[in-house]
């Protein structure tokens, strides 16, 4: 299985992608809360967390900023909080990766 099939079959199952840019998958607020729910449970580095309004991209922040590891919930899900605080109305998306281990579940 590839990181793709499992992101789409296993995180983002029910959720609607709201916008496709530059291959990263964009969900309103809440489902990309969900997102990041579905992650924490599987374990996967979230590497980057990108929000956009009307279809520009307003800001990236990455887990190295933090000098945080990407596995580290506690830094993702702090800055997603502090990110809907500062603008109202995004769509987010995020860099991902998937251990070996899971993929070949």
């Amino acid at each position: 299985m590839t990181q793709e099939e499992f992101l789409e079959k296993n995180v983002f199952a029910g959720l609607t992608k709201i916008e496709e840019h530059n291959g990263d998958s964009y969900f309103s607020e809440e489902d990309f809360s969900e997102v990041l729910k579905q992650s924490e449970h599987f374990g996967i580095a979230i590497y980057d967390i990108k929000m956009m309004l009307n279809g520009e991209e307003l800001k990236t922040i990455n887990h190295d900023t933090f000098r945080k590891k990407a596995t580290d919930v506690n830094w993702y899900k702090r800055e997603f909080s502090h990110l809907k605080r500062e603008q109202e109305g995004c769509i987010y998306a995020a860099t991902y990766k998937v251990s070996k281990k899971l993929l070949a579940r």
